[in-house]
This record gives C-alpha cells, sequence and structure tokens, in this order.
C-alpha cells in the first residue's frame, strides 16, 4: 500500500512564491511512492521539486547520514522517472531559482575589482 508523504512546513511559502512568480503548481504529496512533492509549469516547461524543510526533525538525522524509508522510495522514483530532473527545495528563492523565475545572486565586487 501506498502512503502519502506528510507536507513540510515551509511548502506553503514556497507554493505561494511560485504562484506570485506567474507558475503553475501542483502539489503531488497524496501521490506517495517517493513522488516529488510538487510539479510546477513555467514559461511553458515542467519542474519538479522536493521540499524540504531545513528544520525538520527528519533534515537533523539526514544531516547525521541516517536515511529511512522515504529517502529510499524517493530514490528509486528518481532512478524510474524519464522527465525533467527533481530539484530539491529548502525556500522559496531556492524554488523560484530553480524554476527561472529568478537569477542567482552576483557577487558583489569590491573597488579594486576582486570578488
Amino acid at each position: 500500500m501506498r502512503r502519502a508523504s506528510a507536507v513540510d512546513a515551509n511548502q506553503r511559502s514556497i507554493v505561494e512564491a511560485l504562484r506570485r512568480a506567474g507558475a503553475t503548481v501542483q502539489s503531488l504529496a497524496a501521490t506517495g511512492s517517493g513522488a516529488p512533492d510538487l510539479l510546477v509549469g513555467y514559461r511553458r516547461a515542467a519542474h519538479l521539486l522536493e521540499v524540504k524543510n531545513p528544520e525538520s526533525a527528519h533534515a537533523k538525522r539526514k544531516a547525521k547520514n541516517i536515511s529511512g524509508a522515504t529517502a529510499a522510495r524517493q530514490q528509486e522514483w528518481r532512478e524510474r522517472w524519464r522527465g525533467p530532473p527533481v530539484v530539491t527545495v529548502r525556500t522559496a528563492e531556492e524554488a523560484l531559482m530553480a524554476i527561472g523565475a529568478v537569477r542567482p545572486a552576483e557577487p558583489e565586487c569590491s573597488g579594486d575589482g576582486l570578488v
């Protein structure tokens, strides 16, 4: 039996930012089976986003190299998928960069020409 994944707390703000940028967003959380969290359409291109919350207990376990069944299902899904790559995002800014709605910030240049 497949199990739908829990929605990370930061997903709502990410979805809102994507929609403000003009993207269409479909949650795939109920799909389960390791599928990514969001299907995003922007400028006639499809993007798959996996939302991670750096403040969650799971993220803290993963930082300690403790993996679980969810991570294994996600990896299996990615290996079978033949479409666009899945991009992991943690913030609205990362999500907007992933779909091309904003560019990464340019490093500031000091007066001597060095970055």
